[in-house]
């Protein structure tokens, strides 16, 4: 998800805020979690009914995999990116690393690769990859979006 929000009022610079997109909430986590795990415990149980006493262990240790997968998934989730860009400065931070990227709006080259694949910023020998975890369709809206920002920051036409 892509999200550009002006970085001050007098109308200079901007923010742009990267998150990945989430299909479910984490209410519908725990509802997917439960029911997966429900339907493996019913299967569980009918196999222990019928002969098989290791299948609620089984059902224990697919119960912990599952559980550590989804959670594992949400907290991906989680990442995101923030590109500043003001007359000053073009910052880039991630939600848990901090501050990554730092250069005067003028030197900052943006990088378009293998077809708008992978998106980098990159200034006196120095580079950044942004919004890898975003799809090939908002890579290229986030190209677009970068390129028009850098080149109002900058003062250069597009």
């Amino acid at each position: 998800m892509i999200e550009v929000v002006p970085s001050s009022w007098d109308g200079h610079g901007a923010q742009v805020r990267l998150r990945p997109p989430r299909a479910l909430t984490r209410r519908q986590f725990v509802m997917l979690f439960a029911a997966l795990s429900g339907a493996m415990w019913v299967v569980a149980v009918l196999g222990w009914w019928g002969g098989n006493a290791f299948a609620p262990a089984f059902a224990l240790l697919h119960s912990a995999i599952v559980a550590t997968a989804l959670h594992a998934s949400w907290r991906h989730g989680d990442r995101g990116e923030e590109i500043r860009i003001g007359p000053d400065a073009v910052e880039v931070t991630t939600s848990g690393g901090g501050l990554v990227f730092r250069a005067h709006p003028y030197w900052v080259r943006l990088g378009i690769a293998r077809g708008g694949e992978r998106i980098s910023l990159a200034s006196s020998g120095r580079q950044v990859q942004v919004g890898d975890f975003l799809g090939p369709a908002e890579r290229r809206q986030l190209a677009e979006t970068l390129q028009d920002l850098l080149a109002a920051a900058s003062g250069r036409n597009r």
